[in-house]
């Protein structure tokens, strides 16, 4: 089964899908999905939605993104042995291969089960198929637990934690350079913000057992006019990473009482994006299943991902998949034989046994 897996992460590697550019993978995998019996196919876009219709007590929804970042030398799959080296390997081909497989050859599992392939999840939220899968069909979506494939190693991360993105716009007075004293130089006026953020202490809440770390940092500097003139106007983006206890109003709230001691009123303080963090859910009987009958390891997910889509929509959510996050959009992607291996026996268990 495992060697099986292997070659079909590399025949989805094969299949070019930079972000905006899925269609050919997204008309390979439908093709692959409609000539799967007792699967209700639907195609949006260039996303596709395959549902079993057996009427269970439960349904688990599994969701992967059919989209990789533009290549770095390894568009092509390359199997040394029982590693696969290539573009979207780990992140995360190897997580649609496991899904895939479990459409074509557990047609009696014990649950309903939803598998959402959806494009553009490497650029802009507002860009996400599974958004425009929830405005356009949320019906499709509709299930007790998601699991996505997003690379953690076989390891249950649990839920994620929210980002925010702050521009604080430090106003100043132009003057001449030999002059300085005549003006107010906006980035100077930086200075104070940034050194309180150099030293910000992370707040680490447990949740659910689970121990989530903020983050609050610098992301980008803008200004500056010209090398003669002192400038009257600079900008700092600041992101956040914020726990699920806290809200995106919350996470607002705190930013900007932390701003506010470094700000003038006629500075501006804005945000520019923000999007929910998810609670881990650990209390869901089927996900207490999969991590005892599997022993994983539970950790909480410091980054954000599309778990927390779901969680918005009431649906317990966590990332599960082969590979090592930590070397996905590198020229070295790769995943293993291993990792396919144990992700694939936790995952087809799942759909096998359900909460037995």
């Amino acid at each position: 089964m495992t060697a099986d897996l292997l070659q079909l992460t590399a025949d989805l590697v094969d299949v070019p899908s930079v972000s905006y550019d899925e269609r050919k993978l997204t008309d390979w995998i439908e093709a692959e999905l409609r000539h799967v019996p007792g699967l209700d196919v639907h195609r949006i876009g260039d996303n596709v939605v395959a549902r079993t219709q057996l009427d269970r007590s439960h349904r688990i929804i599994l969701a992967g993104h059919t989209d990789t970042v533009p290549p770095n030398g390894n568009e092509r799959a390359r199997i040394d042995g029982d590693h696969l080296y290539g573009l979207g390997s780990t992140d995360m081909k190897s997580g649609l291969a496991v899904m895939l497989q479990a459409a074509r050859t557990i047609t009696e599992p014990a649950v309903d089960v939803t598998y959402v392939f959806y494009a553009r999840e490497e650029v802009a939220a507002a860009e996400s198929g599974l958004r425009e899968l929830f405005d356009e069909a949320p019906e499709l979506l509709r299930g007790d637990l998601a699991l996505l494939g997003e690379p953690t190693d076989g390891t249950l991360e649990a839920g994620c934690q929210g980002t925010m993105r702050l521009r604080v716009t430090f106003k100043g007075v132009r003057a001449h350079p030999a002059r300085p004293w005549m003006g107010r130089n906006a980035i100077h006026r930086m200075a104070g913000l940034l050194g309180a953020l150099a030293s910000y202490e992370s707040r680490e809440p447990v949740i659910e057992g689970c121990r989530y770390r903020e983050a609050l940092l610098a992301v980008s500097v803008e200004g500056g006019i010209a090398g003669n003139v002192v400038p009257d106007r600079a900008e700092l983006f600041i992101n956040h990473r914020f726990a699920p206890d806290r809200t995106i109003a919350d996470a607002e709230a705190h930013l900007r009482t932390f701003v506010a001691p470094w700000t003038d009123e006629d500075d501006t303080v804005e945000v520019v994006d923000a999007a929910p963090a998810a609670a881990p859910g650990l209390s869901h009987p089927l996900l207490i299943g999969l991590v005892d009958r599997n022993k994983l390891e539970v950790r909480a997910k410091l980054g954000w991902t599309d778990v927390a889509r779901f969680a918005e929509h009431g649906i317990p959510a966590s990332n599960f998949g082969p590979g090592d996050a930590e070397i996905a959009h590198t020229a070295g992607e790769m995943v293993t034989r291993d990792q396919l291996d144990r992700v694939w026996a936790a995952v087809s268990g799942l759909l096998i046994d359900g909460c037995d």
